[in-house]
């Protein structure tokens, strides 16, 4: 889906809907249910998006409707073509950008990795088009999951995501930047100690220290400035209860970034480490950490995802495509 306006105004959402549904032109409206906080803070605007087969009518409609200057302008993951793709074993299907960032084994090791029960509530923290914690929702039932994401396009996209899986009624999107501050989170109602786990997948390329793609949206994705980090880890800790879970995934080579950003909320340190061949150095490390917590750190014994010879394990095909979890998320 694609962003067709953004408005603080519900007299114009409303006579918008009204055109769309006219025309007989499926629409979403995000965060329409967050009117309780809009009349006091007035921070979070709605969001309109159409899918991308109704962009040119729609754009036009409202053109014709005096109503052009309200339109967004497309982003590029606003305009790129869509892929329509399965993963875990064909059990979550996502749309997401050809070009670009795309998902891929990281969301569902993080999703694997993130321990939760019924009842709980998570965040998603740059879910991009919502493959983690849409893959947390499908496999916990029960769970609810708030999907956050800095671009509005990708936003709706994981919204859309959430609504074709039959998952919409537990996950919800919402564009927000990591860093925004409290009171934006709280528009969004996020407020400080109401979740129980968060799981993110920060950018972690550091523009000074390693190339990063000439591809804008995946420089996004991958590239921030090394104190992104903490920042991050604020914003966690700040969405958490006392003992809320952070559960993320990082370079290998960067588990000393991630043991300093946590170190001032987070304890019960758990590392499990990820190698792409057996034998060769790890190329990513899952982390979980607990708010408040104590207890020692604590090094799990490592998934392979693919053997000596290249071929991918039975473990990580358990995981990747058979939904299992991993031993972060019982530890």
């Amino acid at each position: 889906m694609r962003e067709l306006v953004r408005t603080n105004d519900p007299v114009l959402v409303s006579a918008i809907e009204a055109l769309l549904d006219a025309a007989e032109i499926p629409h979403l409206v995000l965060d329409q249910n967050m009117s309780v906080l809009e009349g006091s803070l007035g921070i979070l605007p709605r969001r309109i998006l159409v899918d991308d087969e109704h962009q040119v009518d729609a754009r036009r409609l409202l053109a014709d409707a005096g109503l052009g200057h309200e339109l967004r302008p497309e982003s590029r993951a606003a305009t790129a073509e869509l892929t329509d793709d399965a993963v875990l074993g064909g059990r979550l299907r996502l749309r997401q950008p050809s070009a670009g960032h795309r998902v891929g084994h990281d969301a569902i090791l993080l999703a694997a990795a993130t321990g939760a029960r019924g009842g709980d509530r998570a965040v998603d923290l740059g879910a991009g088009v919502g493959a983690a914690g849409l893959a947390l929702a499908q496999r916990v039932n029960d769970l609810t999951v708030t999907l956050v994401e800095i671009d509005p396009a990708l936003a709706g996209i994981a919204a859309d995501n959430a609504r074709r899986n039959g998952l919409d009624a537990r996950v919800r999107a919402v564009a927000l930047d990591v860093t925004a501050p409290a009171d934006a989170f709280a528009a969004a109602g996020l407020g400080p100690g109401a979740s129980d786990h968060v799981l993110m997948n920060p950018p972690f390329n550091d523009p000074a220290r390693q190339n990063v793609s000439a591809d804008r949206d995946r420089s996004a994705a991958h590239a921030a400035p090394a104190s992104a980090l903490a920042r991050w880890a604020a914003a966690a800790s700040w969405l958490l209860h006392s003992a809320g879970t952070l559960t993320m995934i990082w370079r290998a080579d960067g588990l000393g970034r991630v043991l300093a950003a946590l170190e001032p909320h987070f304890g019960g340190i758990a590392i499990l480490p990820v190698y792409g061949r057996a034998g060769a150095p790890a190329i990513r490390v899952l982390v979980r950490g607990t708010k408040g917590s104590q207890a020692p750190l604590a090094l799990l014994p490592g998934l392979d995802l693919n053997d000596r010879a290249g071929r991918p394990t039975a473990e990580a095909e358990a995981v990747l495509r058979g939904g299992a979890v991993l031993p972060l998320a019982q530890a």
